[in-house]
């Protein structure tokens, strides 16, 4: 456990390519469930073969591809992991939430990446929730919608106007 800990920090430590688009693909994972369990993450595959296909330029960071087993974590790691991702998130260009209900791990990284500068994208119903209708530069109601911005190119244009010149076609 450990070493995923010390290689995330140095991720963090570490130089970043700037020239690349910096993805945070953030979302529910426990959202309000008592129970030790996950919702459905399918959503984590479907928008990171999109975002490899019409998004080369940009390197993804998926919380859960790096923390399979974050609910069997002790209390210290995953205290540490939680505190990491919320610093990530003030070093994206671009945070993708995905909200099919409320989530709260999802607002603080919502929060950290757009008071820190970054493009927030949210695919959600929740267009009346505060945090959704005032972190987002965009909402998109569900997946496929989102799918549908990002292959017509409107993603593309909207990140365009916030961040511009990362968003050359590779």
């Amino acid at each position: 456990m450990e070493r995923v800990l010390e290689a995330e920090e140095h991720r963090l430590a570490a130089p970043v390519d700037r020239r690349k688009l910096q993805v945070f693909l953030a979302g529910i994972m426990q959202g309000s469930l008592a129970a030790k369990a996950l919702h459905d993450q399918g959503y984590r595959h479907t928008l990171s073969e999109l975002l490899a296909e019409y998004f080369p330029e940009a390197e993804v960071y998926d919380p859960l591809a790096r923390h399979r087993q974050s609910l069997e974590y002790d209390r210290g790691t995953g205290q540490q992991v939680f505190w990491s991702h919320n610093l990530m998130c003030r070093h994206v260009d671009v945070l993708i939430a995905y909200l099919p209900e409320a989530s709260m791990g999802t607002a603080i990284e919502m929060w950290e990446a757009y008071r820190h500068g970054a493009v927030v994208l949210t695919i959600s119903p929740l267009k009346r929730n505060w945090v959704v209708r005032f972190l987002s530069h965009a909402v998109f109601s569900d997946l496929q919608e989102f799918a549908e911005a990002v292959r017509s190119g409107k993603v593309r244009e909207i990140l365009s106007r916030w961040i511009g010149p990362k968003l050359a076609r590779s």
